[in-house]
């Protein structure tokens, strides 16, 4: 067996780094990425051939360059995949020295993907896995054997079925795209292998490879697939693509294949991007990124339907759909080339007619080319067409298909080139951490979630939805409300009230009605205040429901805002929906309903609250004057501060404890859904909040509202809503029991106040870091208007410890939280606490400014 030297190892080893390093500085000094990339392959190619020749392997063993490798693709730490091609007999010490090859290269410092096999085996491997067989196709011979490896490769071509090949690798770039959610537009994009990524460019070239066409775009130039423009811009995107790689396997020194926000500052400034005061430089960076990915997807499909009907051609002549259109093998296509140029509604038109015709799954290549050809046909004369305004607005009422329309028209360029303002947000980036989608992709999102409530078989995801969205006389209105709802984020201002204008102006120019038109202009005004309303106030207080009722004005309105909310949260993120929000937002869209239909004053919500208490009682055979004794030792303010069901499950266990000396800790699945809800009910000491705030950090619990009171005999009557961490693995009752007696041991516990958990930043939120946001503004009270609060509202980055830290602050400084809402978008929290100087007074303005010191410095 062959015996390297440490010497000889070591040679190697600091040759190949040092190539490398002299490959990365002359990169950096002029980036040139496809110089790069054959240089190191060059550099590795005669390393490898080098450490062949030392060892003594017989002449019949050929060494084969195969996948990245094999095309020549070697970024800085790509894996080397290579195939030992071995004879067809071979005995045990060609066995062993070709291991201790293998064990060679790793010794240098390759990430070595091998294979060792022999021809038929190759072949046979091929025909089982289309993955294998892709990777030999890109086979390139290095040493060795050379007339075997032109055997594989013309034995390969003669069993390499094209049609078969071509379903398998079709299947194997949806399975991709769907990890990846269909959509290159995530905050942290894979730039290998996410839709629009460079594995759609290999896809193109595998397929037409397999088809004969050549292994590079001039093969798709020649066939007539691709006109030389055509070529020449996807060999730009191509190249930005590669730059990108490049450039993040040199800052991470390692493979990394995802934009992440640890390199896409650097990165932007390494391509120079400047930060501007709309947008960041990193955010033009994504844009851009973004635009190339798109224009990567369009030709994918373009290029994969046309290959794909020279294998499978149509063995029936197209259906004849009307004069200008026909379909064939599912897909939509035009009857002549200049359709656009002679009836430029068409461009229009064939949106709705996907919408109309169920057998339509798409748009034939010709009919996208000529989509592609036709944009700058939409001009301003285009817009104010009286049919084509028409023909637009019909696609939006539209019982089918409305947001698979939409999608189309944008994914095709149609949409921005008719709405030019939303043009401006394609593949913009909304870097807060909690929309992961461009602002195209979340709208389009926000309109699939309203068309979902639509759908009869989806009643179950949101029944309320449903039915509230199925009563509604006109959804096109809501549809429109969902496209200019975000429509002018990035340029600085109040996204809202500029989005209002051009809301106004487009329907204005649709020749809606006015009622209309003040409703979309009111909602993309407006799409906020539910939400905030319901995340940031207690929805127990009657004033806040009566204020609210009158901002929406009337139930239409209502319903409408509560639709579009509903939709733009869950088009945010996976991540952001979830039960507690689901619950808020119906229970203050129900609460403000019943106002409105009722027209309920704040004394009139209390009284037929106190009515709903006494009827929930009743079925324990509770009557009211049995907990008379208990509510007027809690005071004038506690029908404000809880709802019905709140306080029935209250009353019902501290009946017999009005006096207790120990404190009483009672948790429940919350009834709505919602969380787990605890309460606490103890003699009131200032510490109590912090103590508890701790304990739920200690369980790594997230509270999300807490509602803070104090009794008039005074006792703390504390409720929280909290979310257990998806890691729990014991069971709800024994979990129950454990909050209970862990508060229970923490409030009769003597010990000094713990100090907060300070877990660890996420890494998105030190690149990306939120700047600290601190509001103050007083607050009449709720339940005694004689007193006046202060609401504070923080905005700051998300980590462990950060809530359990607020409350240490707040009792230290000798402040009383009397309720708080605590939001959490992501990394980013939002969090509103009703606070008080003692007895309810106004905090001093020097305490105001410790207040905030200490809460920017955390």
């Amino acid at each position: 067996m062959t015996v390297i030297s440490k010497e000889q190892l070591k040679h190697w080893r600091d040759a190949l780094q040092q190539a490398r390093q002299k490959i990365a500085d002359a990169y950096l000094a002029k980036p040139q990425a496809k110089t790069l990339l054959q240089q190191h392959t060059r550099v590795l190619d005669q390393l490898l051939r080098d450490l062949w020749r030392s060892y003594a392997l017989p002449a019949s063993v050929s060494l084969i360059a195969v996948g990245g490798y094999g095309r020549g693709e070697m970024f800085p730490h790509s894996d080397i995949d290579l195939l030992i091609l071995m004879p067809e007999v071979s005995d045990a010490d060609l066995q062993t020295e070709v291991e201790s090859l293998i064990g060679t290269l790793w010794d240098i410092g390759l990430n070595i993907g091998h294979s060792v096999r022999t021809l038929q085996e190759c072949l046979d491997e091929a025909k089982l896995d289309v993955t294998i067989m892709t990777n030999l196709l890109e086979a390139r011979w290095l040493t060795g054997h050379r007339p075997t490896f032109n055997a594989l490769t013309q034995s390969l071509q003669a069993q390499l079925d094209q049609g078969r090949f071509f379903a398998e690798k079709l299947r194997e770039q949806q399975i991709r795209h769907a990890k990846f959610h269909d959509t290159a537009y995530n905050l942290e994009p894979n730039i290998k292998e996410s839709p629009g990524g460079l594995r759609d460019l290999h896809m193109i070239l595998w397929v037409a490879q397999s088809q004969g066409l050549g292994k590079d775009w001039s093969g798709l130039v020649d066939a007539g697939l691709l006109s030389r423009s055509q070529a020449n811009q996807l060999k730009q995107h191509e190249r930005l693509l590669h730059n990108l790689r490049i450039r993040l396997h040199l800052l991470a020194n390692r493979r990394e294949d995802r934009l992440v926000f640890d390199f896409q500052n650097t990165l932007a400034e390494q391509m120079g991007y400047q930060t501007t005061p709309q947008k960041r430089a990193s955010e033009q960076l994504m844009q851009g990124f973004y635009r190339s990915a798109r224009a990567i997807i369009i030709e994918n499909e373009v290029l994969l339907k046309r290959m794909h009907a020279r294998v499978n051609p149509p063995s029936e002549p197209p259906t004849v759909i009307d004069e200008d259109f026909t379909l064939s093998q599912g897909l939509l296509s035009v009857q002549t080339p200049d359709l656009f140029q002679r009836k430029p509604g068409a461009l229009l038109r064939c949106f709705q007619l996907l919408q109309q015709h169920p057998a339509i799954t798409g748009f034939s290549a010709p009919l996208v080319r000529a989509l592609q050809d036709a944009q700058p046909l939409i001009d301003r004369s285009f817009r104010q067409n009286a049919a084509h305004k028409a023909l637009f607005l019909q696609i939006l009422q539209s019982r089918e298909g409305v947001h698979r329309g939409m999608r189309r028209m944008n994914r095709y360029g149609i949409l921005g080139r008719y709405i030019p303002v939303f043009g401006r947000v394609i593949a913009q980036m909304q870097h807060d951490l909690f929309h992961v989608y461009t602002v195209d992709e979340h709208t389009l999102n926000v309109l699939r979630n309203l068309r979902r409530f639509a759908k009869p078989d989806l009643r179950h995801e949101f029944p309320l939805c449903s039915q509230l969205f199925n009563d509604f006389s006109q959804p096109h209105l809501l549809y429109l409300a969902a496209i200019f709802h975000d429509i002018a984020k990035g340029r600085g201002g109040d996204h809202s009230q500029l989005g209002t204008i051009d809301a106004r102006r487009f329907c204005r120019s649709l020749g809606l009605a006015k009622a209309d038109i003040d409703l979309v202009a009111w909602l993309v005004e407006a799409h906020l205040k539910l939400s905030s309303t319901a995340q940031k106030s207690d929805l127990s207080d009657p004033d806040v429901i009566e204020a609210f009722a009158q901002f929406v004005g009337s139930e239409y309105r209502l319903t409408a805002l509560y639709l579009l909310t509903v939709a733009d949260i869950r088009g945010t993120s996976p991540n952001v929906w979830n039960a507690w929000k689901a619950k808020l937002l119906e229970s203050l869209f129900l609460q403000t309903r019943r106002v409105l239909q009722q027209s309920l004053n704040t004394e009139a919500q209390l009284r037929l609250r106190k009515q709903e208490v006494l009827q929930k009682l009743s079925s324990f055979n509770l009557k009211e004057s049995s907990v008379q004794p208990l509510w007027e030792a809690f005071g004038g303010g506690y029908f404000s501060r809880f709802d019905s069901d709140e306080i029935a499950w209250q009353s019902r266990l501290l009946m017999p404890h009005q006096q207790s000396a120990k404190p009483i800790v009672r948790a429940r699945l919350s009834p709505k859904g919602d969380g787990i809800q605890v309460m606490i009910y103890s003699r009131d000491q200032r510490e109590i909040f912090a103590r508890i705030c701790h304990f739920f950090d200690s369980m790594q619990y997230n509270i999300v509202q807490a509602k803070i009171y104090t009794t008039a005999h005074g006792y703390a009557l504390d409720n929280f809503i909290v979310l257990e961490p998806e890691t729990r693995q014991i069971s709800y009752n024994g979990l129950l029991k454990h909050i209970e007696q862990g508060l229970n041991d923490k409030l009769l516990g003597h010990d000094s106040m713990p100090a907060p958990i300070r877990g660890r930043v996420s890494r998105q939120v030190k690149h990306m870091p939120i700047a600290t946001q601190i509001h103050l503004q007083p607050v009449v009270s709720q339940y005694n208007h004689a007193l006046t609060f202060q609401q504070l509202n923080v905005v700051a980055n998300d980590r462990p410890g950060l809530l359990a830290s607020m409350a240490l602050i707040f009792h230290q400084l000798g402040i009383e939280l009397h309720n708080a809402k605590i939001n959490t978008l992501g990394n980013r929290v939002e969090d509103s606490f009703l606070i008080s100087a003692h007895n309810g007074q106004m905090i001093p303005e020097a305490q105001i400014a410790l207040l905030k010191q200490a809460l920017y410095e955390l």
